[in-house]
């Protein structure tokens, strides 16, 4: 049996873990070093390469954001897929409700916003609040994030920090550099507010790489639409600040149009790929 998960950081869960993922500022989140294997890693990387230039994967070019993203599982290689699975399991869904003192989590079959993500220079995701339901699951309430670097001798002159800011948006109490094997989870909930806001500086054969998976929790009743909610920070100029409020607007028809008219993401990146 293949084993994925770094045993030394996997099991590392005791009183000392959940208080420090509790208490953690701004909002509850924690930072795993060397998280999977480290041969699983290695390979994980190289499939992410493997997916060849940003002309194979799918845009998210808007005002709010500038990356690419693989969504469709079918599309992964096979290290990729089984590091999804083993993040996707029974045990390991129990691993996270003790860490996080979240019950009864549902990993995403849809990995909807989810998957694997690239950043290449000039690349950049402002800061925001994920979306707190799912789209086509109506019932289901987001509850966490969890992020894996896949980034070998990152420097963190090129912009790349994980920043976690406060509620009122004031300044970012967090940054995270994105380093090889690097495991963040941490809570969706109001008010996470957390990016990438600085457009990334670095050379052009580097790229900011990641997977990311999303895990949600059946409320057995109908949850509003809350998308993605972008927000300024204050160093943003008055036309950047409008420009955000307005594609968040738009980002809220979008998510209408997802749950209730069908529209598919590949059909918006197709077009968005031309920005």
């Amino acid at each position: 049996m293949t084993v994925v998960l770094n045993p030394k950081k996997y099991k590392l869960i005791n009183e000392k873990t959940i208080k420090t993922f509790a208490n953690a500022d701004p909002f509850p989140f924690i930072v795993l070093d060397d998280f999977l294997a480290p041969e699983i890693a290695e390979k994980l990387l190289e499939e992410h390469k493997n997916q060849g230039s940003s002309k194979n994967w799918g845009a998210y070019n808007h005002i709010n954001e500038r990356k690419s993203g693989i969504t469709k599982y079918h599309m992964m290689g096979n290290t990729t897929k089984l590091v999804i699975d083993s993040l996707s399991s029974k045990e390991f869904l129990r691993w996270l409700e003790e860490l996080t003192g979240i019950t009864g989590l549902i990993a995403d079959p849809e990995l909807d916003g989810g998957g694997l993500h690239m950043i290449e220079n000039g690349g950049f995701l402002n800061v925001h609040v994920d979306f707190l339901a799912h789209t086509t699951k109506r019932n289901w309430s987001r509850q966490l994030n969890l992020l894996i670097y896949l980034n070998h001798d990152w420097n963190p002159n090129w912009n790349g920090a994980l920043e976690l800011w406060d509620r009122t948006m004031s300044r970012p109490i967090q940054k995270i550099q994105p380093i090889f094997n690097r495991c963040v989870i941490f809570n969706t909930c109001e008010g996470s507010y957390h990016g990438h806001p600085h457009p990334l500086d670095c050379p052009g054969d580097i790229q900011r790489r990641s997977l990311a998976l999303y895990y949600f929790r059946d409320e057995g009743e109908l949850q509003p639409l809350k998308p993605t909610h972008y927000a300024a920070r204050p160093e943003d100029s008055w036309l950047k600040s409008v420009l955000i409020s307005a594609d968040r607007k738009v980002l809220g028809v979008y998510t209408i149009l997802k749950r209730y008219g069908g529209l598919k993401d590949g059909f918006i990146q197709k077009i968005l790929k031309r920005f």
